[in-house]
């Protein structure tokens, strides 16, 4: 091959004969410094030269160099003038004497030319190609590149030249589109993953940052390869290419290009690319060739390149260069000094290794990360649901949250923490805890994720976000009364603040509120829940008196000129805990607490006899946040101009429901319409009225007695939650307890529960107690959680502990030594037997927060007794006890 030939930039006219060039010329690189804009005219006329040529398909790579204001992008970083380019085109360049001042200056192209890349300050690089949307795989590897360079300026500063580098790898032109490339960089930024170099720094070092605008640099590099002897041009036709190939398959011997022009004659090279012949440009793998790399993930991986790939193309026929040539020539050219990306990329490593090696620039460090897979363990994809960035924001996801649960798929810091704000996540990540195992995208843990980050926040730092939401949904009106929709956004944000997972439920929350379910007859009514309480008699005369309250005029409703008392605490605070009741003296919550004293003493009901009837009369369903925050919110969106859309909406007025329920009682069955307990008790008047005889004074004596000591309070009088039945609480026994590979705070632990086999479990006891302690002893498990991942382990259950208020003591809750295992713990006063007994479904559990709401109500008493309400937690060997006494239980 002729030494000097200069195979992309020779003409196609066949009536030129193929010229004996010199050495190419590259033009003096005084540094890798901003480029300087070409004007329109000269562009122009550059590209009309171009446009001459037989590859024309390279000029549309060149023409979508155009960026704003007609600035150009020439070659990357080689910063040459239009009459240099004009030179260099013809082949008319003068050759530099001095072949050594050459090679140095091509070298200065590579910046960590002759260094040590694990010397240098980090310079990562996301690459994506737009071709649609961001997918959280790409999210992932973007985030763990952006950590390591974040976590590099902080140790380096940013004068060391270290950053995050956005590349553009849009050289597939048929598929890479300008809305894909705008709808991937707005995804980085919502997630906050700025990067310090890309598409929209122009003027910075290396750009210019896509690779359709790279096209000159890659012809360079391409023609000193050739000029090197590391490449050749390749004429063979796709027939004889898929002739190659069936003849290898039938010989037993994997498919590659067998070497046909790779040491052909240069005479008849050039006379070919004279006559206008279509040519690749091939790379010469070197005899004997074999590429290994420490990869940070998956350790030593090593290829025989000569019997792997055979000599491969960097040029395809058209003149485009094809994908590994280009991140090569990119990874060289921009300094990048490591590369974290998908374990789909690692063949690709293989050809770029060698190209890299042939240009005698450094290998970047690799690591690469498996896959995700959805909960079926195939391959994330949109058959899993929301997988674009922009679905999950859609959807009501903090951008914190995202990065958050997307670092953890994949990685953790070796403790038992899954919940880091974004500086301690840059603080904390490192390569070298990326964990080889797959990843399972786990839709309920990103939700719990999300909301440990939603209860850090101020309700006033939602309401944006909850705002957003509501449009969405078109619950708001456009050009509403300002007020009216700050108000109505604030006290939607604030009604759902304690159980939202996302953003999209404070909305969704809201138009449950709004709604009315409750059927038009009894017989209509399919909660079975509701359908036994309505059946226990107390529902018909509750509301029938709430009926007659309101057409009297003295029911109370919340006040037109205070709509947000429900939802303020006295220091005008905007109240989240469910169990908190808002407003002053006089308030509207205020006098609806007293008007149910009223009732309960008139009806003489009390607890859930009185709270859940009332519950359903009001808002039609069976259980819900505050009444009083849901009536307001009613009335906000029922008042003369409001701010809602009632029919998006879904907006049932309190006038509409009471004529609603009046319907339904009218259609309840009369043996359903009196009290249960109230029958019972006038039975039992008889009885009580035959008692008579009793004397007076010790009638009197009682009297005195019952007046004289402290009213007891039942701890579970005003409880509205779930009933303790629904958790499937068991006892087990401890068979093994292990340290968790990767995460050294927490502990895997293998418990019998009483199955077939025995539960997996993982917990942060470590720091509280040895293995030694907890192995063989009896537990309380709860059982009805569904499976999740703990730092990768597989985690199905939770061991419940007694701790001190502050978390300083944790000890196991003892169960007595006679219990059974598997037995499930009880509590007096509740039926665990019967069809209402039975423990909630794992689903039911998680989606309704159930443990959440019954953990408040689980405490160790003063006698050291872990009890629900004040009642004890009960096994049939008798009652459970806590080394820690006035605790909390969880």
């Amino acid at each position: 091959m002729h030494a000097c030939l200069r195979l992309l930039e020779l003409p196609r006219d066949s009536s030129h004969a193929a010229p004996s060039l010199p050495e190419p010329s590259f033009p003096p690189h005084t540094s890798l410094s901003p480029l300087p804009t070409t004007n329109t005219n000269t562009a122009a006329a550059v590209s009309g030269i171009r446009r001459r040529r037989a590859r024309n398909s390279i000029n549309s790579l060149i023409e979508r160099a155009s960026i704003t204001e007609g600035t150009r992008y020439k070659d990357g970083a080689l910063n040459m003038s239009t009459a240099e380019q004009q030179t260099d085109i013809n082949g008319a360049s003068t050759t530099t004497n001095n072949n050594n001042s050459q090679d140095e200056e091509f070298d200065k192209l590579f910046p960590n030319k002759n260094q040590n890349v694990l010397d240098l300050p980090p310079r990562m690089r996301f690459a994506p190609s737009p071709t649609g949307s961001l997918h959280v795989g790409g999210a992932r590897t973007a985030l763990y590149n952006w950590l390591v360079a974040k976590k590099g300026l902080l140790d380096y500063g940013e004068e060391r030249g270290g950053g995050f580098v956005l590349r553009v790898e849009d050289t597939d032109l048929a598929r890479s589109t300008k809305e894909s490339e705008d709808s991937v960089l707005a995804d980085l930024s919502w997630l906050g993953l700025l990067w310090d170099e890309g598409p929209d720094t122009p003027l910075a070092k290396y750009g210019p940052y896509r690779q359709s605008e790279r096209s000159a640099l890659y012809s360079k590099v391409a023609n000193r390869l050739i000029a090197q002897g590391k490449a050749y041009p390749c004429f063979c036709t796709t027939e004889e290419l898929d002739e190659m190939k069936a003849r290898m398959e039938a010989e037993g011997i994997p498919p590659r290009y067998d070497g046909t022009w790779r040491d052909a004659d240069p005479e008849v090279v050039a006379k070919k690319i004279a006559d206008g012949e279509p040519y690749t440009v091939r790379f010469k793998v070197p005899p004997g060739a074999r590429v290994v790399i420490d990869d940070a993930v998956r350790g030593t991986v090593a290829w025989d390149a000569e019997a792997t790939v055979g000599d491969f193309i960097l040029l395809r026929s058209s003149g485009v260069p094809v994908y590994n040539f280009c991140v090569a020539v990119d990874d060289a050219t921009m300094g990048i000094t490591t590369v974290i990306r998908a374990e789909e990329h690692l063949t690709n490593t293989l050809r770029q290794g060698l190209i890299l090696d042939a240009l005698g620039a450094p290998r970047p460090r690799y690591a690469h990360c498996s896959l995700i897979l959805g909960e079926d363990k195939q391959k994330l994809s949109k058959r899993h649901g929301a997988t674009s960035c922009n679905q999950f924001r859609l959807d009501g996801f903090l951008p914190d949250a995202m990065i958050n649960y997307l670092a953890l798929l994949g990685w953790n810091d070796g403790t038992d923490n899954e919940i880091f704000t974004r500086e301690e996540l840059i603080e904390a990540f490192d390569i070298d805890r990326i964990v080889k195992s797959p990843s399972v995208f786990d839709m309920d843990k990103l939700k719990w994720v999300n909301s440990q980050h939603l209860k850090k926040m101020e309700v006033e730092d939602l309401l944006g976000l909850v705002q957003e939401q509501l449009e969405f949904m078109e619950m708001i009106k456009e050009g509403g009364d300002e007020k009216k929709t700050r108000d109505f956004v604030f006290a939607s944000t604030a009604l759902a603040k304690q159980m939202m997972e996302t953003t999209q439920d404070a909305a969704t929350n809201a138009k449950t509120v709004l709604g009315y379910d409750l059927p038009a007859t009894f017989d209509g009514l399919s909660d079975a829940e509701a359908k036994t309480m309505v059946e226990q008699g107390n529902f018909y005369g509750i509301a029938v008196k709430i009926i007659e309250m309101h057409e009297a005029g003295s029911f109370p409703m919340p006040d037109a000129n205070n709509m947000l008392a429900a939802f303020m605490d006295g220091s005008n605070k905007a109240i989240v805990e469910d169990n908190q009741i808002g407003g002053d003296e006089g308030s509207y919550p205020m006098q609806y607490k007293a008007t149910m004293k009223a009732l309960a003493k008139e009806m003489g009901v009390k607890g859930k006899d009185l709270f859940h009837p009332v519950r359903l009369a009001l808002t039609g369903e069976m259980s819900g946040q505050d009444v009083t925050k849901q009536m307001s919110l009613l009335a906000m969106a029922s008042e003369d101009d409001s701010a809602v859309n009632v029919e998006k909406a879904g907006v049932v007025a309190f006038e509409s429901r009471v004529e609603m329920l009046k319907s339904f009682c009218e259609s309840i069955p009369e043996q359903f319409r009196v009290s249960k307990s109230a029958s019972i008790e006038d039975k039992s008047k008889d009885s009580a009225n035959d008692s008579k005889s009793e004397s007076k004074a010790d009638a009197s004596k009682d009297a005195v007695s019952s007046s004289s000591s402290p009213a007891v309070t039942d701890p579970l009088a005003e409880y509205d939650g779930p009933p303790i039945t629904a958790l499937d609480i068991r006892v087990g026994r401890i068979n093994k307890v292990w340290v968790h590979e990767e995460a050294d705070k927490l502990y895997c632990e293998e418990i019998d529960v009483g199955e077939e086999e025995p539960r997996l479990i993982a917990s942060g006891l470590r720091p509280y107690m040895s293995a030694e302690d907890m192995e063989g002893r009896l537990v309380l498990v709860l059982c009805n959680l569904k499976e999740r991942k703990l730092a990768g382990f597989p985690s199905h259950g939770m061991v419940l502990c007694a701790s001190s208020e502050d978390h300083s003591q944790v000890k196991l809750v003892s169960v007595p030594v006679e219990a059974k295992i598997g037995e499930r713990v009880t509590v007096p006063g509740f039926d665990f037997e019967g069809e209402e007994g039975q423990p909630y479904a794992e689903n039911k559990v998680g989606k309704k927060k159930v443990f959440e709401q019954i953990a408040p109500f689980l405490k160790s008493s003063e006698y050291g007794v872990p009890e629900f309400g004040g009642r004890p937690l009960m096994t049939s060997a008798g009652v459970c006890t806590s080394p820690i006494a006035n605790g909390v239980v969880a």
